[in-house]
């Protein structure tokens, strides 16, 4: 097939959708597909409104005879690649990341309001740009010839806030590697890298770590450290798998791939219970409430005891589920053949 991916962002970006836009794009050429990428570059010079027509040119250009076209968010690549196609008379695909109107109002307001909440709580405090979001995000999903999910979470969440047909919607599950082999953490670190915008819960966070690195030291067990620092995804990976435990406790994470990154490399992890991923990672996940300190404190506690850590590491090696990109390739292809 001919097949072009329209993504907001690419490597050397930073982010999931930037992972997933990459690993598409290697594995439908391996699998014998050709295959271009139409990311936002040079477009970020302008101003909002400029730099989507810029894109919608983009895909006019790079789409006009694609046999498949995939969108990976529903805003920045959504909505200029929606009306292209609908100029070119195409289907296109949708994959649905996070949230972006979501992160977008919890960023402008400070309101820390949870994911699933969102739809039913805040819709009538929106901005007039995010109104904009919703409407034109919404005509985004619901002209697409299908909606890919990574979890039946999101999937209910979206079919009642934008009216979706279900008959429409698909869960492609995200990805889970082979495992690596684990390794002996080096130091008592917690990997919290990640983004630092509101609805990761870190100043939370970094409180309840305080409380917790307090009581560890009346317990006797020896000091913990806190690493938020950014890297680049290798970099990234390889200071995951040489710590203690990786911790996450967003205000809602649909598919978080740092999750499942973990679990590759063998090591145990905290991580928010709202979250699209539940049920599929609950024999070895740690959850806790993002929105109670004393519950995070206490998780990070407990697993700071080294009996405990090696518990929760068995748990992690005796997960067996995989879902490589070759397997998520042939399931969106299969998807756009139907």
């Amino acid at each position: 097939m001919k097949i072009l991916i329209s993504t907001g962002i690419y490597p050397p970006d930073i982010g999931g959708s930037a992972q997933y836009a990459r690993n598409l794009y290697e594995t439908w050429k391996i699998q014998g597909h050709d295959v271009k990428v139409a990311a936002y570059r040079w477009e970020r010079a302008f101003p909002t409104l400029v730099r989507h027509f810029l894109f919608f040119l983009k895909i006019f250009r790079k789409g006009w005879n694609a046999d498949l076209v995939i969108v990976l968010d529903t805003w920045s690549a959504g909505v200029p690649t929606m009306f292209a196609c609908g100029l070119m008379r195409k289907k296109y695909l949708i994959r649905t990341g996070g949230d972006f109107l979501w992160e977008t109002y919890v960023e402008r307001t400070g309101d820390l309001v949870l994911l699933k909440d969102f739809y039913d709580q805040s819709l009538s405090k929106l901005s007039l740009k995010e109104k904009m979001i919703y409407k034109l995000g919404g005509n985004t999903l619901r002209k697409a010839s299908t909606v890919i999910f990574s979890s039946r979470w999101q999937q209910t969440l979206f079919e009642k806030a934008y009216k979706l047909d279900p008959q429409k919607n698909r869960i492609v599950e995200n990805f889970c590697g082979e495992r690596e082999a684990p390794r002996e953490p080096e130091a008592r670190v917690f990997m919290a890298g990640t983004r630092d915008i509101k609805l990761k819960n870190i100043d939370a966070l970094k409180k309840s770590f305080k409380a917790a690195q307090d009581e560890i030291k009346s317990k006797g067990f020896e000091d913990i450290e806190f690493d938020t620092t950014k890297a680049l995804y290798e970099n990234f990976q390889e200071r995951m798998h040489r710590s203690y435990a990786v911790i996450l406790t967003s205000l809602g994470d649909v598919s978080p791939n740092m999750i499942f990154d973990a679990i590759r490399v063998g090591t145990p992890f905290i991580m928010t219970r709202e979250t699209g991923i539940a049920e599929r990672v609950k024999d070895c996940a740690i959850f806790v409430d993002p929105k109670s300190e004393k519950d995070i404190t206490e998780k990070i506690v407990w697993i700071s005891d080294p009996k405990n850590r090696e518990l929760q590491a068995q748990k992690v090696r005796n997960f067996k589920w995989v879902h490589t990109w070759d397997d998520i390739g042939r399931e969106i292809v299969t998807l756009a053949r139907a």
